[in-house]
């Protein structure tokens, strides 16, 4: 029986997320743990390893498992890359991304992709806390975790090569016996396949290293040891009937373990006080040692300070927006509401955006509006909550207003993928094709270096209200593969590739993105893997 995305999700989310997040951390300023070096490339090559990672993601997408908004997709991987820029590894392909799942936990996947569910990120009390998980998952990565359990597990079991739609999973070492056994087979099933596990050694590794990045790049070397700890305290077995997170039960940790990361932290504290202050970073030697990192426009700033008031008020409304994105918007408003009448200290900025959110988000533009001016009189400046203002005049139908303020946020940050979207979108709907076409020249740019398929989505509405049809059956086809349909993104391209009315540029662009999905649809029927719109695996 076919199973629906929904009905899958949390399944398929074990499968894909299994290499989980052990919270607890320890560090030192003189780890230098060993690179794994040629054997693991021996296994999977760099390449093959990001191509898993982005097939693993789009598929995520198909089963709607990712919370896809540019404007926390630029926040989480701006985060991330200020721990990347102080790890061992700076040059390594990453990628970070909000998966949208309750529990509490965080994954590393092959290829850099960083995953943190949405549920983690609730948790959180102040961003250091939600840096401490990431940079113990960026230790994952960089020490090759994922590449030695792979390698261990051939040992005892013949296993599918590690390729673009092959799978890995990595449970906790420490339970007593046989690890779950489940992998990701396409889009539509699991197959059983003995999972591969996270030994002690390798969380120890995770948890110094990460820790160490965490204390490079200015956040509380502590926060790892006291997130863990918190969670284990509050949220332990037989806790008041409190069920134990999933990263409790994946990475079970000892007092010791705890104390350790502790003891480390404290050591760094005090050799951070021994640093010279200011900003000591060489741009010059910035741009010889490290690779271009997107989402880091001006290298500088990942030197300065973490624990300023603007990054602590960024990361509480990133945190509610991430609550009204994963959840229920019409019930999360009468949460906020419930909150904000009951309880005093429940009325916070970020709650009153949270519930701004909700309203707009459950069609009540002018009561959203109504909770936003009050904060916008506080903080005129802040851009994310003039964009929410935005949002909520449009729902409320003054597109006149909300186009004004989007012109203006615009004007202050061109390139600004949150802004361009929701100004293109508002400028094709109701607008005449002139519109149409300033929204597709504000979308173009953006395609670069794009992965979410609503950014295609939006530009081949705006191109096909524009009158270009032509550039709309592209954006439209990689959508589609975006989205993880990449058999009906080949169908749409060779449907346009049959079009009169093409000219030699078109065609020539429309052929080179055909061969390059030909291989990753040959191998897709090769192996039988079932996708979304290719659900009995063979060939349509």
């Amino acid at each position: 029986m076919t199973m629906t995305p929904r009905r899958l999700a949390p399944r398929l989310l074990t499968a894909l997320i299994t290499a989980g997040l052990a919270c607890a951390a320890g560090a030192q300023q003189d780890v230098r743990l060993p690179d794994l070096g040629s054997s693991a490339n021996a296994l999977i090559s760099p390449q093959e390893a990001q191509d898993y990672g982005d097939s693993m993601l789009r598929q995520m997408r198909a089963l709607d498992m990712v919370v896809d908004d540019p404007l926390l997709d630029d926040y989480i991987n701006d985060l991330g890359y200020r721990l990347v820029a102080n790890c061992d590894k700076p040059k390594d392909h990453f990628a970070f991304f909000i998966a949208k799942d309750p529990e509490i936990n965080a994954f590393a996947a092959p290829g850099g992709y960083i995953g943190v569910n949405s549920g983690l990120i609730l948790i959180t009390q102040d961003e250091s806390e939600l840096a401490g998980v990431i940079a113990h998952e960026i230790g994952h990565i960089t020490q090759n975790h994922l590449q030695r359990a792979f390698e261990d597990s051939k040992k005892d079991a013949p296993l599918m090569a590690l390729v673009l739609l092959g799978a890995i999973a990595a449970g906790a070492g420490s339970r007593g016996g046989d690890a779950p056994m489940a992998v990701l087979a396409g889009g539509q099933g699991l197959i059983a396949q003995k999972s591969i596990n996270f030994t002690r050694k390798d969380e120890i590794e995770a948890d110094r290293v990460g820790i160490q990045t965490l204390a490079n790049a200015g956040f509380d070397p502590n926060a790892m040891a006291g997130f863990f700890q918190r969670m284990e305290d509050v949220m332990s077995t037989g806790a008041g009937g409190v069920d134990v997170p999933a990263l409790l039960q994946d990475h079970p940790v000892t007092s010791a373990r705890i104390s350790d990361a502790k003891s480390r932290a404290g050591a760094l504290i005090a050799a951070q006080k021994l640093r010279p202050s200011g900003n000591t970073l060489n741009p010059g030697q910035w741009a010889r040692n490290t690779a271009p990192i997107p989402f880091v426009k001006d290298p500088s700033i990942l030197n300065q300070p973490q624990a300023s008031a603007d990054r602590k008020d960024t990361w509480a409304l990133m945190r509610e927006r991430v609550r009204v994105l994963a959840g229920d918007a019409p019930k999360l408003a009468i949460y906020y509401a419930s909150g904000l009448q009951k309880q005093h200290d429940f009325d916070t900025t970020a709650n009153r955006y949270g519930y701004a959110l909700a309203l707009t988000r459950s069609g009540r533009g002018a009561a959203a509006i109504d909770q936003l001016q009050p904060l916008l009189k506080s903080y005129p400046d802040n851009p994310i909550l003039r964009l929410a203002l935005a949002d909520a005049r449009l729902q409320a139908g003054q597109r006149a207003a909300a186009l004004a303020i989007y012109s203006d946020l615009n004007a202050q940050s061109p390139r600004n993928r949150a802004v361009a979207l929701a100004y293109a979108e508002a400028l094709t709907q109701g607008g005449d094709t002139a519109q149409a076409g300033q929204a597709a020249n504000l979308l173009r740019p953006l395609l670069d270096n794009a992965s979410e398929p609503e950014i295609y989505s939006a530009y081949a509405r705006a191109s096909d209200k524009a009158g270009d049809s032509i550039r709309a059956g592209e954006a439209f086809a990689d959508a589609s593969y975006y989205s993880g349909r990449p058999f009906d993104a080949m169908e749409q391209l060779k449907r346009l590739l049959k079009r009169n009315d093409l000219d030699y540029y078109a065609r020539v662009r429309i052929q080179a993105r055909i061969a390059e999905l030909t291989p990753l649809v040959l191998e897709l029927h090769k192996r039988r893997i079932k996708t979304d719109d290719n659900p009995d695996g063979r060939q349509q």
